[in-house]
């Protein structure tokens, strides 16, 4: 089942032309081309995301060895 790319009804698939609309359909060469690049668009998006989360965790693992660093050896610093 595809819908109208103008007015958004549900059209059967293969539809050249919208039955509410009228508004011509993409052909079904540009639909395949569109669905590979949104495919596309998803995977990089995952793979962002997944580095933002591991940096996020590289960041949090530092912070919690500074913080370690600090109880062990800042109050022998104290002037």
């Amino acid at each position: 089942m595809a819908f109208c790319v103008t007015c958004g009804q549900s059209l059967n698939d293969g539809m050249r032309f919208c039955r509410f609309c009228g508004n011509q359909q993409p052909g079904e060469q540009l639909i395949r081309r569109l669905r590979m690049e949104a495919e596309q668009i998803r995977q990089i998006a995952l793979m962002m995301s997944n580095q933002q989360a591991m940096q996020q965790a590289q960041i949090n693992a530092q912070m919690q060895q500074q913080q370690q660093f600090n109880q062990q050896f800042g109050q022998q610093r104290r002037w």
